[in-house]
């Protein structure tokens, strides 16, 4: 309950807050008439009302669904491979949408059939997953070590190809930042228009693996104990590798590269409500959202009116997070 409030409260500032200020009454009004015609009384101007309803309502609910994907899908993948350092984008997904959308944005759609940036980075990202999947089965199944090792290794061949892409590519300066920005995370193409498949995947996903939390909660647990209590251990790998793939391939393919979220929001919330993840997963989520609109927040504001890349701003949290979990966990705890 409490961090249900307190994203209301994130999205009602993130969508306050900006080059042009908008009073939270004003947008809370705003965004109270488009759900419920003629419930309240008109009093903010045209202006106001397409700043709040296109441009920034839009871009908030985009963060919210990336760091409820991310934070979600870390929380199954730390569990699947029971390493606490395991990160979504570890497994070579973020790599393989990068590959395609630097495709896109250096050699034109052209060079992949014709799909649209948001497009490619899915299919790259689906496809990684595939080959992910294919290199990390032994004797027709699938064992964590190898899935990590495969993704590792995948990663850096991708994040070479991409590399190699922009290093041959004859576009203009402006083509070069819109990689970079790409590749740093962006959140500021959102449309409305752009978030109805990645609220389905995140939805979906997440519900679906709500319904299994006594699986995870078995395979956190160790092998031994998740065969002792019925759980097909090859089967239930699979549907948490595609689940969060899934997750992680659509938000990626709208918000571009943004690490350490899959880490760190896990790790904060199994503080917060212990290991049971039928607490775990929606408190992910919902913590996920308040985080990636708080950080998108202050991507908007340090450096305005220029904006701050997400991607950037939570390498620069998650960095320091990362090497105190690593000393945790080298002192013994954890």
């Amino acid at each position: 309950m409490v961090l249900t409030l307190m994203l209301i409260g994130v999205i009602l500032l993130g969508v306050a807050i900006g080059s042009v200020s908008v009073p939270v009454p004003i947008v809370a009004k705003i965004i109270l008439n488009h759900l419920m015609p003629n419930t309240v009384s008109v009093t903010w101007t045209p202006t106001q009302d397409q700043i709040v309803w296109q441009f920034r309502l839009p871009r908030v609910l985009l963060a919210v669904i990336v760091g409820a994907a991310l934070s979600v899908s870390g929380t199954a993948l730390q569990a699947m491979v029971r390493n606490p350092l395991a990160d979504p984008y570890l497994f070579g997904v973020s790599s393989g949408a990068s590959v395609a959308a630097v495709a896109v944005l250096t050699l034109g759609t052209a060079a992949i059939g014709g799909l649209s940036l948001s497009f490619a980075a899915f299919g790259g990202a689906m496809l990684t997953m595939v080959v992910v999947y294919a290199l990390a089965q032994q004797s027709g199944r699938v064992i964590p070590t190898r899935l990590v090792l495969a993704g590792v290794s995948l990663g850096y061949v991708l994040s070479a190809m991409t590399s190699y892409l922009v290093l041959r590519s004859t576009t203009p300066y402006g083509g070069a930042a819109a990689v970079l920005t790409w590749l740093a995370g962006n959140l500021g193409g959102a449309k409305w228009q752009y978030l109805g498949l990645p609220s389905l995947a995140v939805l979906g996903s997440t519900g679906l693996l709500m319904l299994q939390f006594r699986s995870l909660n078995a395979v956190l647990a160790g092998d031994e104990t998740a065969i002792s209590l019925g759980v097909n251990l090859h089967r239930f790998r699979i549907q948490l590798f595609v689940l969060s793939s899934l997750m992680v391939g659509t938000v990626v393919a709208m918000s571009g590269a943004i690490g350490f979220v899959g880490l760190m929001i896990p790790h904060i919330v199994r503080l917060l409500v212990g290991v049971d993840h039928r607490y775990v997963l929606p408190t992910s989520a919902l913590l996920g959202g308040v985080y990636m609109v708080l950080v998108d927040l202050i991507g908007r504001i340090v450096i305005a009116p220029q904006e701050l890349p997400v991607g950037i701003v939570t390498a620069m949290i998650g960095g320091p997070f990362f090497i105190w979990l690593m000393r945790q966990r080298s002192g013994g705890v954890g």
